[in-house]
């Protein structure tokens, strides 16, 4: 059966649209799904891409500063060397649409648009090598990007080709003006055979069910095959609103989502857009504990070159990309919602266990939440004991529990606090060491 895909505009796409320690390592193992097999996204990709914060900006006349221009590119890359990005493990440097010349060369071939990119992809992926960062790319699998540039629809080994010579190291695949779901899912899959017959290591980020949702339910073990990350849900938006629809969506649909993902394979709630404009400081904290315990891709959207010292010093915490990163490679989900609080969990290596606290109440002031350390981890989490540490908002050591406890703690409006437990055997084990 073919459904007919309507083109959408970008940002209105989806308007219609116990006890012991081995039962642990059962319930939370290697992910039974097979994953793409490049050798790539063994953690959470790290990055930064240009679309939420400056769009589709191309009128470089009137504004140069923030147009999507070589210059934008080569500024953010130096800032991301030298300001401590590079080394808090974003790597990425990520271009998204409207890159592009509005056609393709004579041999058929995809170009940057010659007054944006006067050099061409090739030399800014020099730069951004040179710098110890990678380069990200946007294409599209339909007969068009979602802004109108061309799109890859029948020239998928032509583009895989094109991008390899340039140097390219990851590409983010749009599902725009496709005219039907074979193709899209015939396109997604050629693309990623393209990617990896070029013989250079391209991270494949997808939006294949994002637009195969709509009209079918998507086969999350087949799409792991094929792509190193995925995007489940509508464009993210600076606003505290979009970041509760991300969440909703993916706490109502984690019993699908959650299980698939790990190493080489993950859903990708979409972009960061902590320091920018629309979300206040508690949010801010929100997103990135939230960001890590779903083990996402962390990929900015923002102006490194005007960002606040707090918005720094959140987005490149070590202690809460350690858990993005934790190398078990399992997605944490929502343990439950009541009283308009939430409790996120995630397991990680070593027996430890990341948990969120959200306070989803929009009025008044800080409000006590108590949790049983029993709840934690099917049990496990904290038994016989473990050692709690608060990384969000604020870092402090909330000293040794027994697994009869219970914690309180208060959270502010729309604000999160993130823990972190660890056994309190291997806790004292390493003091020794």
């Amino acid at each position: 059966m073919t459904a007919t895909m309507k083109p959408v505009s970008r940002v209105r796409r989806l308007g219609y649209v116990l006890p012991f320690c081995f039962l642990a390592q059962v319930l939370w193992g290697v992910p039974g799904a097979r994953a793409l097999n490049n050798g790539l996204a063994r953690t959470p990709t790290m990055g930064w891409l240009h679309w939420e914060r400056f769009m589709c900006n191309v009128d470089c006349q009137e504004d140069p500063d923030s147009c999507i221009s070589e210059k934008l590119f080569r500024q953010i890359a130096e800032l991301m060397a030298s300001d401590g990005w590079k080394d808090a493990g974003y790597e990425y440097l990520c271009i998204d649409d409207c890159w592009m010349a509005p056609k393709r060369d004579s041999q058929g071939r995809l170009q940057a648009d010659p007054k944006r990119f006067p050099g061409g992809i090739r030399r800014l992926a020099d730069y951004v090598h040179s710098k110890g960062l990678k380069l990200g790319i946007y294409a599209d699998v339909g007969n068009k990007t979602c802004a109108g540039f061309p799109g890859s629809f029948g020239y998928y080994d032509i583009d895989a080709k094109t991008f390899a010579e340039w140097g390219v190291d990851l590409l983010k695949f749009d599902g725009c003006y496709c005219d039907s779901i074979k193709h899209l899912a015939d396109g997604y899959k050629q693309m990623s055979l393209a990617l990896n017959r070029t013989g250079r290591s391209i991270v494949y980020s997808c939006e294949w069910p994002l637009y195969m949702q709509p009209f079918f339910k998507p086969n999350y073990t087949e799409i792991r095959e094929y792509c190193n990350h995925w995007r489940n849900f509508a464009d993210i938006y600076d606003s505290w609103q979009s970041i509760k629809n991300i969440l909703d969506w993916t706490s109502s649909n984690q019993e699908k989502i959650v299980p698939v993902a790990g190493p080489g394979g993950w859903n990708d709630p979409d972009m960061l857009v902590i320091g920018n404009f629309g979300l206040s400081w508690n949010q801010q904290v929100t997103q990135m504990a939230l960001w890590a315990i779903m083990a996402a891709p962390l990929l900015m959207s923002n102006d490194l070159r005007h960002i606040s010292p707090e918005a720094k010093a959140l987005l490149q915490d070590k202690d809460v990309i350690a858990i993005n990163q934790d190398p078990l490679g399992k997605q944490g989900h929502r343990l439950r919602k009541d009283n308009n609080f939430e409790v996120w969990e995630r397991p990680l290596l070593n027996l430890a266990w990341a948990v969120a606290m959200v306070n989803l109440q929009e009025i008044g002031g800080p409000r006590a939440y108590t949790i049983s350390l029993t709840s934690l981890g099917q049990g496990l989490a904290c038994n016989p004991d473990c050692l709690i540490t608060q990384l969000l908002p604020v870092k402090r050591r909330l000293g040794f529990y027994e697994w009869t406890s219970s914690l309180k703690t208060q959270i502010n409006p729309t604000g999160t606090v993130l823990l972190r437990l660890e056994r309190a055997s291997s806790t004292a084990s390493k003091s020794f060491l």
